[in-house]
Parts: structure tokens; C-alpha cells; sequence
């Protein structure tokens, strides 16, 4: 085997479509086995249809492709022993576990959410990834990975439109699983296990490309269209672009997961087009 993760095993929860299959086949490319997580069903409060077994079901052909094995296996993050299940199945199948992906996520942003958008939100995005986290670190050995999605969102003041309880409860889970990250980073180190968070602005997935957004962005209009969200969406960033790719942010994902960040733990990685910089002064 070759590549830059040979002969790791990768579990990565979200992982039907979106940032989470990008990463899954990037890893895969590099030489990973995979075990690919996802709810594949919808959550309410969600303001768009979430990824469907035949998503997962592309992702593991996807992996395969790369002659690597890979494992889909249908859980919710926010039930900790279905959770608990996958990884010790991932064990069972696999004899290991390297690297820990916790991407699974989403943004149930609108004032017409209520306020189970928030209860959804912390469920998914904190509770489910430290879900994920606590039950694979007892199997997880020195140069094991550990990297959790978190946000630009958590890195930058509150300010901006109002995307009602829902962001209320997105933004709490981001900001405290980065603080989620730096403390277990801090725990874990001894054992030479890391322990990152990396920070991407708008992603051109499903999660961005929805009508729910669209008027988050555009408040100024009825019904808008990609395009005229695609207009504002530069507001996030301080290069010119609206959104980056799953690719940009699978490439920090396959660094931080390589020997080639041996000594990078409790990172907070901002894949960011500069959005942080528009926003925070500089601190030593």
C-alpha cells in the first residue's frame, strides 16, 4: 500500500455526501479503509432534505474505487450507543481505528425554524460529534487522529443577519466544540494522540445550496435564486470567492490526519478565504 494514510482505518461520520464523502475519498485516495456514518434521513427543523441511504451507498463505491475497503453504516450521531455500535463494529471488521472524522452536522437557520432548531442543532453538531469522539478514543492509539468541524461561525462576533434559534444553537455548538477540541487535545497529548478542529466558511454543499439559505442571505428578497445568493456570499470572506470547495477542506482534513502534522494537536485550522481576518484583530 502507498499514500500519505496507508493502512489506517477512518471512521467519518456525515459522510453520504457533501464535506463528509470528500473526505472520505480523499482518504481513501491516500490509502485509507473507511467506515462511512450517516443518519440518512431528515431531521425536521432542517430547512432541507438531508443525504438518503443511496448517498451512503455512493460514498462506499466511491472508496472502493480506490481499491480501499469501506464499511457504510446507517446511525444518528445524536444516539450515543448507536454510535458506540458503529465503532465497535469498526473494530470487529477492521482490528482498528486510526483516524476519527466528526463531520456529521446542520444549520437549521430561519426564523420560521423555532426553537427545536437550536435543540437540533446542539444535539447534532456538539452532542453528536463528542457522541462520536468519546466513543472511539478507548480504541485509539498513539499517532491516532482525532479532527471535529467546527465553523467560521465560532471564530467570529455575533453580528450580521439573524437566522433565529437555529444559528442561536449552531453557533453555541461550534464555539464549544472547539473548546471541546483544545481541552481533550490538551488531555490526549501525552498518549500522542492529536486532536484538531478545523474552521471552514460557506462550503458549496447542500447545507449552503438551499432555498432556507438563500433568503438568510438575501433578506432583501421574496424568493431567491443561487445566483442572487451567490452575490453576498463573498461577505464572508476577505478573498473574492463566495463559498470554497469540499476539496479544500479534505485537504486539511487528509494533513491532519497524515504523519505530516505529527506534532499538530489542539489546532484550530480556519479554511477560511480570510472571513476571520475581516472580523478579528490580531492576538499574539
Amino acid at each position: 500500500m502507498s499514500g500519505r494514510v496507508a493502512g489506517r482505518v477512518a471512521l467519518i461520520t456525515g459522510a453520504a455526501r457533501g464535506q463528509g464523502r470528500a473526505h472520505a475519498v480523499a482518504l481513501a485516495a491516500e490509502g485509507a479503509d473507511v467506515v462511512a456514518l450517516d443518519i440518512c434521513a431528515d431531521i425536521a427543523s432542517a430547512p432541507y432534505p438531508l443525504a438518503a441511504p443511496a448517498d451512503l451507498a455512493e460514498t462506499v463505491a466511491l472508496v472502493e474505487q480506490h481499491d480501499r475497503r469501506a464499511l457504510g453504516v446507517t446511525a444518528d450521531v445524536r444516539d450515543p450507543a448507536a454510535v458506540r455500535a458503529a465503532v465497535d463494529r469498526t473494530i470487529a471488521e477492521f482490528g482498528r481505528l486510526d483516524v476519527v472524522v466528526a463531520q456529521a452536522g446542520i444549520a437549521p437557520l430561519g426564523e420560521d425554524r423555532g426553537i427545536q432548531a437550536l435543540l437540533d442543532a446542539v444535539d447534532v453538531d456538539l452532542l453528536g460529534a463528542i457522541a462520536t469522539i468519546n466513543a472511539a478514543v478507548p480504541h485509539l492509539g498513539p499517532g491516532a487522529s482525532v479532527i471535529a468541524t467546527g465553523s467560521l461561525t465560532a471564530l467570529r462576533p455575533r453580528g450580521g443577519g439573524d437566522g433565529g434559534p437555529g444559528a442561536v444553537g449552531y453557533k453555541y455548538a461550534k464555539v464549544a466544540l472547539a473548546q471541546y477540541v483544545h481541552e481533550l487535545a490538551t488531555v490526549l497529548a501525552p498518549q500522542s494522540i492529536r486532536v484538531n478542529c478545523i474552521h471552514p466558511t460557506n462550503v458549496d454543499t447542500p447545507m449552503l445550496q438551499n432555498s432556507g439559505m438563500y433568503r438568510l442571505f438575501r433578506p432583501d428578497l421574496d424568493e431567491p435564486t443561487r445566483e442572487d445568493a451567490e452575490a453576498a456570499f463573498p461577505a464572508m470572506a476577505a478573498m473574492p470567492v463566495p463559498f470554497v470547495e469540499v476539496e479544500d477542506v479534505s485537504a486539511a482534513v487528509v494533513y491532519l490526519a497524515s504523519d505530516e502534522s505529527r506534532y499538530v494537536t489542539g489546532l484550530q485550522l480556519r479554511i477560511d478565504a480570510g472571513g476571520y481576518l475581516k472580523t478579528a484583530a490580531f492576538h499574539p
